[in-house]
């Protein structure tokens, strides 16, 4: 597993694709990721558990954030929060820091 995904291009991988990827992310309360977007890939987030901040906009628990290419984004983690993230199609250096 690399930083919690676990399907997709890149090795270690439970299951090695190019289709899409697949990734299980742990955040601390505080934590936080810089804006970016994706050009290639829709993203869609799953939050299974706590509070965040995606698009200007706080989640809550049950939440589903999907993302289009060209999306942008930042996150930020108000409390310990848990998501399941899909990236289709699977694109490896696809992620672009505004």
């Amino acid at each position: 597993m690399v930083k919690g995904w676990f399907v997709g291009g890149f090795e270690p991988s439970a299951f090695k694709t190019e289709s899409c990827e697949v990734g299980i992310k742990h955040y601390k309360s505080g934590d936080r990721e810089v804006a970016h977007y994706h050009k290639v890939a829709t993203e869609i987030t799953v939050l299974l558990c706590g509070s965040v901040i995606m698009r200007d906009k706080v989640w809550e628990a049950g939440d589903i954030i999907v993302l289009e290419p060209g999306d942008i984004t930042a996150f930020e983690a108000l409390t310990d929060a848990t998501t399941v993230v899909v990236k289709l199609p699977g694109a490896l250096d696809d992620k672009y820091v505004v």
